[in-house]
Parts: C-alpha cells; structure tokens; sequence
C-alpha cells in the first residue's frame, strides 16, 4: 500500500493524563523484499501527504526505513521463506527475506495529543527517493500495528 489510515488507536488511562515516560508504534512483520522506501508516521493528522512538513506541528512522529531486496533473482520458490518452528536450541540465522518488526518512537506526539481525546489515528506514508523527487509508492506491507506507552 501508498499510505496506510488506521482506526481509531485507544489511549490508556496513563497516556490520556500524560503520566507516561515514551512510547512506541510497532509494526509486526514488514515486507523488506521489494524495494527501498522510508515510512513516514503521523499522528492525527489523516490529511498528510508525500509534502506535509515533517514538523510536529503537523502530526509528524518519526519515520521508519526499509533497505529493500528489490525482488528475487534466484530459482523458483529460493526466495519463499520457510516456516520454522520456535525452538529455544535452534542457532540457525533467519531466512534473509523473514519480515522484520520495525518500531518508531512516538512519545513526543503522545506527549503533544494527550488530553485531546482517548484515541489516534496513525498515517503512514511509503515514500521512495526518485531522481528527480520522492513519491507514494505500493510497497508497504505489514500484518499488525501495536501502540505501548511506558510508565
């Protein structure tokens, strides 16, 4: 996907009274085997787009990147990534196209939101660097966002 618009994010009790020390927005299982893209993150701002001022005031929160495979050269099903069990005495390396989690640092937007409502709504936007300019681009993947806040 370009951008992604979540739901509506509940916001603990903590979060809401700003008695919170940071948070995080992590994203489970990013697809890294297409090509190289930042992800910007903003927080209540659903408007945002590839120009939006990378600013506070605007929502911005940080930003993720993803050094991207750029596709599969290899035989038929070398790039397909096997599923392996959880095993505590399994030293193996991962495969290298296992997706990865990947976490951006939102305790200033938190701190900048909170007691305007018991919600967020999270933007992201997949930007890749062009010659000539950056543009939205189909290569964000991922299978769950989670908000944490720490006290």
């Amino acid at each position: 996907m370009e951008r992604y618009d979540s739901s509506p994010v509940p916001l603990s009790p903590a979060v809401r009274a700003g008695e919170f020390s940071g948070g995080q927005l992590i994203f489970y299982e990013v697809d890294h085997s297409g090509d190289s893209f930042e992800a910007r993150v903003f927080v209540n701002n659903p408007d945002a787009v590839i120009d939006t001022p990378r600013e506070p005031a605007h929502g911005y929160a940080g930003s993720f990147v993803i050094f991207g495979h750029g596709g599969c050269v290899g035989d038929e099903g070398h790039c397909d990534v096997p599923a392996r069990q959880k095993d505590p005495f399994d030293s193996r390396s991962l495969h290298a196209l296992t997706p990865q989690t990947k976490t951006v640092d939102v305790g200033e937007a938190l701190r900048r939101v909170h007691g305007d409502g018991d919600s967020i709504v999270v933007t992201v936007l997949a930007i890749l660097a062009g010659a000539d300019s950056a543009e939205l681009a189909d290569v964000l993947e991922f299978s769950a966002m989670r908000l944490v806040a720490y006290a």
